[in-house]
């Protein structure tokens, strides 16, 4: 989910610590990105918040879309893979018999703000639609160019729900690129990913390589809700851009990935501007329900979905997808935050 312009966010939406200006940004864990005051925030700071009760267990870490939709509608609006998307319908087998259910979903959202040294007006948006930097961002995912006509959401029940009903993705003057991205687990997991697959008898295999599909746009202020927008990012100034990319196919796990950036003034400092990134990745719920099958085998404890995305698990490695959620949002916004700094 996870791109001439998130996804990767993702993908809409993945980074890693690549690049050293990357580097120079610190992340601060706040209690709320946008109730946080602007002049707080300090020169190579990241406030950022995922919404988890603490850094050991999945509480908070997901919430469920339909709840997610109800109590958070200016979220949805904006990082939802497109406005009128809803949950689909897909058929699974259970105890031998064909059933059609809802293909229920869960959200991990972060949120993200930082401040740069330059004037919004100074910075385009548009230079970051490009294949290097989107190679830039985490060298561990490789990608190549994909035209609209090779896009992937045709193909299978699951991904068939993230056609945008109003337009067709890649498509479009707004859009930069469009990717498609693949990342072979690293470490311990593809072992783990052996294992598991021992116990899943007929189902679909899983695969050690995560394979996604996205487009990266910049979205035009005559297109852009300001108010609202406004009122996501907590930032009252006018919004001088916004980057979005969208994770539209993913071959397991998740579903789609949204990334948003939008850059405004800084209401505090005329001559620097604030940055908002947000990040939303939809999982299946059926993926993070599968816990019993991993916990009642010793060797596969480790392995509990919720656990590995979540980099809670000894098969956790490295700074990109292997290391789980956290630490591949993390990454993907110090990296991007590094970017858009040195312009």
């Amino acid at each position: 989910m996870l791109m001439r312009h998130v996804t990767a966010f993702a993908i809409l939406f993945a980074a890693s610590a690549a690049g050293a200006g990357a580097q120079e940004f610190q992340i601060v864990k706040v209690a709320s990105v946008t109730g946080s005051a602007v002049d707080q925030l300090q020169s190579k700071t990241i406030f950022f918040n995922d919404h988890r009760a603490d850094e050991t267990t999945d509480k908070g870490a997901f919430i469920q879309f339909e709840e997610w939709s109800r109590t958070k509608p200016v979220q949805r609006q904006f990082l939802s893979l497109f406005p009128k998307f809803s949950e689909g319908m897909i058929h699974r087998i259970i105890d031998g018999s064909k059933r059609e259910m809802k293909d229920e979903l869960q959200m991990y959202i972060t949120e993200a703000r930082f401040k740069l040294s330059r004037p919004a007006a100074s910075i385009d948006l548009a230079r970051f639609t490009t294949l290097p930097f989107i190679e830039s961002i985490d060298p561990a995912i490789k990608h190549k160019l994909i035209k609209p006509d090779e896009v992937s959401v045709l193909k299978d029940e699951k991904s068939a729900n993230m056609r945008d009903p109003d337009r067709a993705w890649c498509e479009g003057l707004t859009v930069g690129i469009c990717t498609r991205s693949s990342y072979k687990l690293e470490g311990k997991l593809p072992i783990g990913v052996a294992l598991a697959n021992k116990l899943r008898d007929s189902e679909r295999k899983v695969s050690d390589t995560v394979e996604f599909e996205s487009e990266l746009r910049i979205i035009k202020t005559s297109d852009i809700n300001e108010a609202a927008l406004q009122k996501l990012t907590g930032v009252n100034t006018p919004v001088a851009g916004m980057l979005e990319q969208n994770m539209f196919y993913v071959n397991q796990v998740m579903r789609f990935g949204k990334l948003i950036a939008v850059v405004q003034p800084n209401p505090a400092d005329a001559n620097s501007s604030i940055a908002t990134v947000m990040i939303a990745l939809a999982v299946s719920s059926h993926t993070l329900d599968t816990k019993k099958k991993y916990q009642d085998v010793p060797v596969l404890r480790n392995m509990v979905p919720s656990q590995v995305l979540l980099g809670n698990s000894s098969f956790n490695t490295g700074n990109s997808l292997s290391a789980g959620l956290p630490v591949y949002v993390r990454n993907r916004i110090k990296a991007i935050a590094g970017m858009l700094e040195r312009g």
